[in-house]
């Protein structure tokens, strides 16, 4: 069987749990790792029991998270133009949108490693950083930004290259085998028992691991060389109108989306920063924990999306409305159930970063008013989701805008003024409630227009 009958089979063939299992566990899994390796930066830093430390790690959170805008740009733009043209048999197209979204990745991770080194001291600033937490976290982000912005952006980009085929489990594994390294190479770097180096050691494993992972994704396409349509071959790299205005429909309202995330953690941190390092130390864990699920539904939204955008493309809709709505209640199966542990047992959560009385009496308020959004979170990434698939980029801009711009940045303002610190952990769940409304209101249109349409699916959501 060639690679593109196995690819068919997959898309077009395979029962619809199997296939969005087949997608969406790998992806969900890798996640998980990912969160793993988060908490472990987390977890053994909290090991010093120096809240400054660990203060660090949370402050430098908004660049790291700018990462994704780059990622989502490139990673997310190609891999759905990548999924769209497969469905279309188009295959010269697939291999141009991989090479575009792979070098212009590592074009603007070279620039964004620049910029934040030049202009590192006013950016500290604006994180939150003041003179006790300053040091920490400039050695911090010398290692995960300075040094490891390329690694870290290119592998991400790369797994989204190699799911849009529907290899979904080699991109996991990619991602998984640059998380383990972290987690193993942490307590190695951090504690004092070992090098001693405390959130400097945290970035420098980062740093490796995120370029052992590119180093796996090297090595998979080189075995894989006429084998799979992720091309990397700089002869296939183009600036033709239609490759990047199709990468850039998808991608850029996926980058906004980043960047208004980073705003945001940039505001809540500001917040945070005003009521001592207990009170950043203490958000920064519960961030950290609730990043799981919140990396669970993200990881299932992302598993689907090939098949969701091969069927629209192929003009198989009942199929993809199936992947849809089977993708739908396994997430809020899974989500719910975790928002019920988070609200017993909250206390015992963040003691597992932190055994400090004060840090975990904010945590336990704290995690209880994140939880609260998470299933509404859920459907709100399973329809962006959607809207990335389907190449509605400006759908799914006028959420990130509804989301941050809208809601949740004045939700934070206004909360924290009446419910000084904690009110900022309930900004979210105003946001997303609001937003799975609407979520749901725009899905129900999207099917409407090509229930209306059957066709020429593309034809009819424009």
């Amino acid at each position: 069987m060639n690679q593109t009958d196995s690819k068919s089979i997959l898309f077009e063939q395979m029962p619809i749990p199997k296939a969005v299992a087949q997608l969406a566990v790998p992806t969900v899994l890798s996640s998980l790792v990912m969160v793993i390796y988060n908490l472990a930066d987390t977890y053994f830093v909290g090991m010093l029991g120096d809240p400054v430390q660990n203060a660090a790690v949370t402050l430098a959170a908004p660049v790291l998270l700018a990462f994704n805008a780059i990622n989502n740009l490139f990673g997310v733009g190609s891999s759905s133009m990548m999924s769209r043209a497969l469905g279309r048999k188009d295959y010269e197209t697939v291999y141009r949108s991989s090479a575009f979204g792979f070098y212009c990745s590592i074009f603007c991770g070279a620039i964004f490693s620049l910029l934040c080194t030049v202009f590192r001291h006013p950016l500290l600033s604006l994180l939150g950083a003041d003179s006790i937490t300053v040091a920490a976290t400039s050695s911090y982000m010398l290692w995960t930004v300075s040094c490891g912005a390329i690694p870290s952006i290119l592998n991400v980009v790369m797994a989204y290259l190699v799911r849009s085929e529907g290899s979904s489990l080699h991109a996991s594994l990619g991602t998984m085998s640059g998380c383990l390294l972290n987690i193993i190479l942490d307590p190695i770097f951090i504690l004092p028992n070992a090098l001693n180096m405390g959130a400097a050691g945290a970035g420098l494993a980062t740093f490796l691991s995120n370029t052992a992972a590119c180093l796996y994704f090297f090595i998979f396409l080189f075995i894989k060389r006429g084998k799979t349509f992720v091309c990397v071959n700089p002869k296939k790299f183009t600036l033709n109108k239609e490759i990047v205005s199709g990468v850039c429909a998808v991608g850029i309202p996926a980058s906004i989306q980043n960047l208004l995330n980073v705003t945001g953690m940039t505001i809540l941190n500001n917040f945070t920063s005003s009521y001592g390092a207990d009170a950043v130390a203490a958000m920064g864990i519960c961030q950290k924990i609730y990043m799981v699920p919140m990396n669970v539904s993200m990881g299932i939204s992302q598993g689907v999306m090939p098949l969701v955008s091969y069927n629209f493309s192929s003009g198989n809709v009942p199929r993809m409305k199936k992947a849809i709505s089977f993708t739908r209640t396994v997430a809020l199966t899974v989500i719910i159930t975790v928002v019920v542990l988070f609200c017993l047992f909250p206390g015992n959560f963040v003691a597992l970063f932190m055994k400090n009385d004060i840090i975990i009496q904010y945590g336990t308020y704290l995690l209880r008013g994140f939880s609260l959004g998470l299933p509404f979170l859920a459907i709100d990434f399973l329809a962006v989701g959607v809207f990335q698939a389907v190449g509605l980029g400006r759908a799914s801009l006028l959420f990130a805008i509804l989301r941050k711009i809208v809601l949740e940045i004045p939700a934070l303002f206004i909360l924290n003024h009446f419910f000084p610190y904690y009110g900022l952990c309930h900004a979210q769940f105003c946001s997303e409630f609001i937003l799975a409304i609407a979520a749901i209101c725009v899905l129900n249109w999207i099917y409407r227009r090509l229930e209306a349409n059957p066709n020429d699916p593309q034809a009819a959501l424009r």
